[in-house]
């Protein structure tokens, strides 16, 4: 009997605890300890479903934007509420009365569409597609050219900005090239005055000689009569006679000014004389041969001086205005992998070639150990940029809509304001900003067009709706 009587004093006890959380829980009245019960991982309020799957992160029990990945409490000791997959999963920041309420230092003024429409409400609703209504505060900032975003947005979408800062901007222009032989270092062996060749020293094409070695043997009847006068004129002088001009006639026949001193030491005029070369360089040229006769001006031998050699490169006519006199440039021989050669742009010539858009440039190198040959081709590679330090920005950072270039400034506290700029110099994944921001400010490099769209959207439904009215309470 007794066990009955305790039976049924506990089942009384249960439901009177039951009915009164259920009155106190529907009045508002709080419960010491009901809300710990609540926020317990593993548990439900009535009425809502039972969440299922893995705990995906805990949220703050008040419901503010306080999120972790981990158990934790709160400053009074409370536990964080656990949300689990089958939850819904958001992070923007709460637009109830409760979320008012945690913003105390602001004063709650209404609520606002959040498609921009002209409509408004003094409690928390949600329009046609289920959106909720967004809070406005007294001294919020109306300014029509920001777009204010949420904290959980912001992270969802990927938001991300950087302070603007100067830096050099260098952009290398690769085009293709050929080596070619430096103009100032060919010469040309050649006689003044018809000649038959006697005799053709044994260098052939690509032989490397010196200055003043002998090249030709040659037998000039021309230089011989201008070598019998000038003898003629020494004897005279030897007489007291004025001296005419057959030293001058020889000079100007090319012959060497040591065949001259040797006819006016040995008063003998050779029959044959020996032509030297002018310079050091490589013979490129041959053309002639034991007996031929050659006429004046005509090429005996061509060399050239290859220890210093051009490489001339094509530039398209669009990066023409990134290059200037002295711009480094690197050059790779595509015929010796891994040899690499620095230069600086010594030329740009002042003509565009009709046929290819393009403009010749010259790089002057100094060609060590003979490994640059003429007409090889070379990759090059030019640096170009300002020699100062610009404003610049990622060119992630700016929105190109064809006729206005824009970025996005971040203001802080969510707050984002489309500036127009002027650009400069592009490169290394850089562009320079000439005109719209200053030093120091923040742009969005990252999801930027996200917020451009929002933009644009305010921007339209500004120039549909007329002016918003705010809601005002009926006074009793």
């Amino acid at each position: 009997m007794n066990r009955i009587a305790l039976s049924g004093l506990a089942l009384t006890v249960a439901m009177a605890a039951g009915g009164a959380g259920y009155w106190a829980g529907h009045r508002g009245v709080p419960v010491p300890g009901l809300s710990e019960w609540r926020s317990g991982e593993g548990t439900r309020v009535a009425g809502e479903p039972a969440a299922t799957g893995a705990v995906i992160y805990y949220q703050d029990p008040d419901g503010k934007p306080l999120y972790s990945a981990e158990p934790r409490r709160t400053e009074d000791g409370r536990a964080y509420r656990a949300v689990r997959a089958s939850q819904d999963i958001s992070f923007d920041e709460p637009t109830t009365a409760q979320a008012a309420k945690a913003n105390g230092e602001r004063n709650l003024l209404y609520y606002r569409n959040p498609m921009g429409l002209p409509d408004t409400s003094l409690v928390p609703k949600k329009d046609a597609m289920g959106m909720d209504y967004l809070p406005v505060y007294a001294g919020e900032d109306v300014d029509e050219t920001v777009i204010k975003l949420s904290p959980g947005r912001i992270q969802r979408s990927g938001v991300r900005s950087e302070r603007v800062g100067r830096q050099l901007i260098t952009r290398p222009i690769r085009v293709p090239g050929t080596v070619q032989l430096d103009e100032r270092r060919i010469a040309v062996v050649a006689t003044r005055s018809d000649a038959f060749i006697q005799e053709v020293a044994a260098v052939t094409t690509g032989d490397h000689v010196a200055k003043g070695d002998r090249l030709v043997r040659i037998y000039s009847p021309e230089i011989t009569a201008a070598g019998a006068q000038f003898l003629t004129e020494l004897n005279a002088a030897a007489r007291g006679v004025p001296e005419g001009g057959a030293r001058q006639r020889l000079e100007n026949l090319g012959v060497p000014p040591e065949i001259v001193a040797e006819i006016q030491r040995s008063r003998k005029v050779p029959l044959t004389i020996n032509w030297s070369a002018p310079r050091d360089g490589i013979v490129l040229e041959r053309n002639v041969v034991v007996g031929m006769k050659t006429t004046a001006g005509d090429s005996l031998f061509r060399l050239a001086d290859l220890s210093t050699i051009w490489v001339i490169a094509d530039v398209p006519e669009g990066d023409l205005a990134a290059i200037r006199i002295g711009a480094p440039a690197t050059i790779r021989l595509r015929g010796r992998p891994g040899t690499v050669f620095e230069g600086k742009v010594g030329l740009i010539y002042p003509q565009v070639a009709e046929a290819t858009r393009t403009t010749k440039i010259r790089i002057e190198l100094a060609n060590r150990e003979g490994m640059l040959l003429p007409n090889m081709y070379a990759d090059v590679e030019i640096g170009s940029g300002d020699a100062a330090p610009a404003l610049a920005v990622l060119d992630s950072a700016v929105i190109d809509t064809g006729t206005r270039r824009i970025v996005i400034l971040d203001r802080g506290e969510g707050r984002f304001e489309p500036r127009e700029v002027k650009l400069g110099q592009r490169g290394d994944g850089m562009v320079a900003i000439s005109e719209g921001i200053a030093e120091g400010d923040r742009v969005v490099v990252s999801a930027n067009f996200l917020i451009d769209a929002e933009s644009n959207l305010k921007a339209a439904l500004s120039g549909l709706r007329p002016t918003e009215t705010k809601p005002f309470e009926v006074k009793p």
